[in-house]
């Protein structure tokens, strides 16, 4: 592909984290900065070889993500808990220990300054909730109609030992497992909006997942790859991984754990919870022989009381993604496409 195969103009489905999205980062960003494209099936952190580490196989994790939602808050968290969070997740799926994060804020003029302060505590707590401490960032203040209010960037590095967990080493027999309710952030944020005039009463699941992550790699002998499920969802998890690995993945309805109003708004709205944002839950494989112990250690944390295998791989239909549904039949999960609910993270 190349720069022309993008339409004129960027749309709001360029950064949803879907098919748009890859082909925006394989045609245009990826290639200008020498990385290989691959339409985001690797991770969210780049580990880098720096000199001076204590074991020979540590590497440095450096990740960023900037951070857009709207409502800036909503039930079970805010964007500044958003931010620290993401961040630090984003370092430990990729078997790293979260350490430092900077923090930038783009304000626009009129906000809040109240409302400021209470993200800015929110993200102190997130911070040190989660072992991290905030201490480098930036603050630069717009004309109002420049920003939807508030717009933070985060940063962060981790220490990272070991072989790093990745879709590469997904093969043919392993489990896919997911680490708790799915759908559960992106209906917080659709029923918070009060566009639909539905109440979803349901919280996001923003948490912090690096004890979750350390102990899954502990305990599991084969631990494949993790990933946090966020824009997109269960669906563009699985199909990066199907992409990647080049090999077919069969996620099975009925064992996938979906909160009861999180399926009923969703029937309601003829949407499908596989694409909905999470903030707090990941996406594991794992050798079929590490499953329960994967399953037993995830319990253990919170969110992960409802953790459970939802999928198989195969070698049938490489870079596939099938749905067995509730009724016994079976199609294709595919790689969302278009606008998905927009400002979920």
């Amino acid at each position: 592909m190349t720069s022309a195969s993008l339409p004129a103009e960027i749309s709001m489905s360029h950064g949803s984290g879907g098919r748009d999205m890859g082909t925006l980062l394989d045609t245009l960003i990826l290639p200008a900065f020498g990385a290989a494209g691959g339409g985001g099936g690797g991770n969210d952190s780049a580990l880098l070889k720096i000199g001076g580490l204590d074991s020979d196989h540590a590497r440095l994790a450096f990740t960023t993500d900037a951070y857009t939602v709207t409502p800036l808050q909503f039930p079970g968290g805010d964007i500044g808990t958003l931010a620290v969070n993401g961040t630090v997740n984003d370092l430990a799926v990729a078997g790293a220990t979260p350490l430092h994060l900077s923090c930038a804020l783009i304000i626009e003029e009129g906000f809040s300054t109240r409302l400021l302060a209470t993200i800015i505590d929110s993200m102190a707590r997130a911070a040190k909730a989660a072992g991290v401490s905030i201490v480098t960032g930036d603050t630069k203040v717009v004309p109002r109609g420049a920003a939807d209010g508030l717009f933070i960037t985060t940063s962060g590095i981790g220490i990272q030992h070991g072989e790093q967990p990745g879709p590469h080493r997904i093969k043919a027999g392993d489990k896919v497992l997911v680490s708790g309710p799915v759908g559960d952030h992106g209906a917080a944020i659709l029923g918070a909006r009060g566009d639909l005039l539905l109440d979803i009463p349901v919280a996001s699941d923003c948490r912090p997942l690096h004890t979750l992550c350390a102990a899954l790699i502990e305990q599991c002998a084969e631990l494949r790859c993790m990933r946090d499920a966020t824009r997109g969802g269960v669906a563009a998890v699985s199909n990066e991984f199907a992409v990647t690995a080049g090999v077919g993945i069969t996620l099975f309805e009925n064992h996938i754990p979906v909160r009861t109003p999180v399926r009923g708004a969703c029937e309601i709205l003829g949407l499908e919870p596989l694409y909905f944002a999470n903030e707090g839950t990941l996406i594991a494989v794992v050798s079929a022989a590490d499953a329960d112990i994967a399953i037993d250690t995830m319990a253990q944390f919170p969110g992960g009381e409802f953790a459970a295998v939802i999928g198989d791989v195969t070698a049938i239909r490489p870079g596939t993604v099938c749905l067995s549904t509730l009724l016994g039949s079976q199609r294709v999960l595919e790689m969302p496409a278009g606008e998905l609910l927009p400002r979920i993270c």
